[in-house]
């Protein structure tokens, strides 16, 4: 029995889980950081499962299970606070426009979860849905536009998603849930495979487990592959002088679905938006609802409109929830129910309440678990290839410098937070043209360490889609970095995420980040104060830190002091490929530094890696020079033959520069006339 949970977020779905766990006689506290912006507010309260004609044979089961418990679950919230909360089986009526369409629906094909389908198709496993003909479905629904038909699910039905947002308040206040409103989670604390504390901008919280339930923005906390989906929305009203209400139950078209209210309004929704967290209604989107409405029931177009809004549905990749466990032993993963928050709320609450209070798991949440995104390597197995960089107990490839491995080099590993390295190139993974290029070029340079953009790869921008997956992490130590952030406060929350995406691939003890702080959009300089708030702060939570910053040897040794595992000052402008334009800078860092020193952005060539590990730096790291080049895998081949030469330059000691010229050959028995 779990006796004090922290429920981060409240949406409906967090709120359902208080009231469930309190009524078990828990202790609950739910943080809240708006109430009025959860997506609870912004939708339409359908319970579709039948309409939706959901593929996926467990998240059929669990939404037709949720449906079932829905008319008792509302009656509970209505006792306890004596709230409506405007649930009505008022049954969902699909429409089609075209007898080839409804020809589809009778033979139960097409269909389309991703999106409203055309024709709404009968369900494989439903056996309460009836084919109406053209006759039928008008006389039922008088007012319809053009249809030939469609489908009846008598079985879905509705809740007022407004009313039971204030039911679901009302229960957590009058059931002495404590409501901690307009509190912001920055991060989640964790020690050893535990959560010891949320971070919050009122201070630290503790407590014995803790749910996550943050809908859309759950992966601002923690590395799940959640996004956020716009949806605009709007509603007419009923005018006065119609009598009756023109429509009595929900109309599931064409990309449009029509919510009839009992209090005169109705709803229309909604589009479907993959542009992040980009507010606002457009005219674009609210024209397009409203044709495909009209389409459908045109007498619609001569109601008022009473407001429009938009809101975000937290989506996965493949559109189901993540439910249950997570990798730390008492957090609870309660996120990503899409367009079916409001449908899955009691369900939810229950299967979660049963796995925390009663360490009752339930089959169905084995289909929902976070591990069904977790990477599976695609990568060959001879990764991390060219020993020449690493142990003389592995066998030089092909390529190879044969003499390297006749050599007794007096070297010592590279070591960064007491992890030790054999290679001292580290590569990146953007700017590829395609991802089985970044595979083969990271297997060419020899590389351990392989730094990735945290947010790139959470929101699966451009060029990252799949990077998870791709290289194989049992053999390659993962660096996240926090590109993208301009102030220390996003570095530090993006760095936190890195750390998660890192134990998400099974490097549970890395702890490693690529620090940068860039607000300077057109150079792309580093900031040194917010590089070194952001460090101080990521040091004291356990971080290794590697900080990206100019050739400030003032910086670098202050960075040291503050307890950063590296330095790593740029060469050059990041991907300008000018190569080293800071010499006398890294010079300075390179004598006075007790930590490693890598050098990192600008390099364009070989003979510039080369140079810079001749000077004595300890790594490099080169992203842009191998990805834009010509042949990818074969400059990061180069890349690591100049970085071994380098280092073995450095280690043999240069000659010294003399300013006469001095002959190779004696002068000593020379012929002479």
């Amino acid at each position: 029995m779990t006796n004090d949970v922290l429920i981060i977020g409240g949406g409906v779905i967090g709120l359902a889980i208080a009231i469930e766990l309190k009524l078990r006689g828990t202790k609950v506290t739910v943080l809240s950081r708006d109430f009025h912006a959860a997506a609870t507010h912004a939708a339409a309260g359908m319970l579709a499962p039948d309409a939706e004609n959901i593929p996926n044979q467990a998240m059929q089961e669990l939404c037709w299970r949720s449906r079932s418990i829905y008319a008792d679950w509302t009656q509970k919230l209505e006792q306890l606070t004596g709230l409506n909360t405007g649930y009505w089986p008022c049954g969902i009526l699909a429409p089609v426009f075209s007898e080839e369409e409804g020809e589809r629906g009778r033979k139960g094909e097409g269909g389309n979860y991703h999106n409203y389908s055309l024709t709404p198709p009968l369900p494989h496993s439903s056996p309460s849905a009836y084919w109406l003909d053209r006759e039928a479905i008008h006389q039922y629904q008088p007012g319809l536009g053009e249809v030939v038909g469609g489908w009846w699910y008598p079985e879905d039905a509705q809740v007022d998603n407004q009313a039971l947002a204030k039911a679901l308040l009302g229960a957590v206040q009058s059931l002495g849930v404590e409501l901690k409103e307009g509190i912001a989670t920055e991060g989640i604390i964790q020690q050893q495979g535990q959560v010891v504390g949320v971070q919050t901008n009122a201070g630290i919280l503790h407590a014995e487990h803790y749910v996550l339930a943050t809908g859309a923005w759950s992966n601002q906390l923690f590395p799940l592959p959640v996004r956020p989906i716009k949806g605009q929305m709007l509603s007419v009203r009923v005018p006065e002088f119609v009598a009756e209400l023109p429509l009595a139950r929900i109309l599931f078209g064409q990309d449009i679905y029509i919510v009839p209210r009992r209090d005169r309004r109705i709803i229309i929704g909604a589009t479907s938006e993959d542009v992040g967290f980009t507010g606002q209604n457009t005219p674009a989107g609210i024209q397009t609802l409203l044709q495909h409405a009209i389409r459908l029931y045109p007498q619609i177009q001569h109601y008022p409109i009473e407001e429009l809004w938009w809101g975000f549905r937290p989506a996965t990749p493949d559109e189901l929830p993540i439910l249950g466990t997570s990798p730390c032993k008492n957090l609870t993963f309660a996120v990503g129910h899409y367009r079916n928050g409001i449908l899955l709320a009691p369900v939810t609450a229950e299967l979660i309440a049963d796995l925390m209070c009663e360490q009752k798991s339930d089959s169905l949440l084995s289909h929902f678990h976070y591990s069904r995104f977790q990477a599976k390597s695609s990568t060959p197995n001879q990764m991390l290839t060219h020993p020449a960089n690493f142990s003389a107990t592995l066998t030089p490839p092909p390529h190879t410098l044969s003499a390297i491995s006749q050599l007794s080099i007096p070297d010592s590993p590279l070591v960064i937070a007491g992890k030790t390295f054999t290679s001292r190139l580290m590569t990146g993974t953007g700017k590829y043209r395609n991802i089985e290029e970044m595979q083969q070029s990271v297997v060419e340079s020899g590389c351990q360490i392989v730094t990735v953009a945290v947010r790139r790869v959470q929101t699966n921008a451009p060029g990252h889609e799949g990077l998870a997956e791709a290289l194989d992490w049992t053999k390659i130590w993962m660096l996240p970095n926090t590109a993208g952030c301009k102030t220390a406060e996003e570095a530090i929350r993006v760095a936190r995420l890195g750390r998660e995406m890192a134990k998400l691939l099974g490097q549970e003890d890395n702890n490693f980040v690529k620090l940068e702080v860039i607000p300077d959009p057109k150079y792309l300089l580093p900031d040194p104060i917010g590089t070194l708030q952001a460090a101080e702060q990521l040091v004291k939570e356990g971080f290794a830190v590697l900080p990206y910053i100019n050739a400030d040897p003032m910086l670098a040794k202050h960075l040291e002091e503050v307890g950063c595992a590296t330095v790593m000052p740029l060469a050059s402008p990041i991907g300008s490929g000018q190569g080293l334009k800071t010499i006398a800078n890294i010079q300075i860092i390179i004598e006075n530094a007790t930590v490693p020193v890598v050098v990192d952005a600008g390099i364009g060539s070989p003979s510039e890696a080369a140079q810079a590990m001749e000077m004595g730096a300890d790594a490099l790291l080169i992203n842009s020079a191998i990805a834009l080049a010509q042949n990818p895998p074969l400059m990061a081949r180069a890349m690591n033959m100049a970085a071994v030469a380098g280092r073995l330059a450095y280690l043999a000691g240069r000659m010294p520069i003399k300013n006469y010229a001095n002959a190779s050959s004696p002068l000593t028995g020379t012929i002479t006339n």
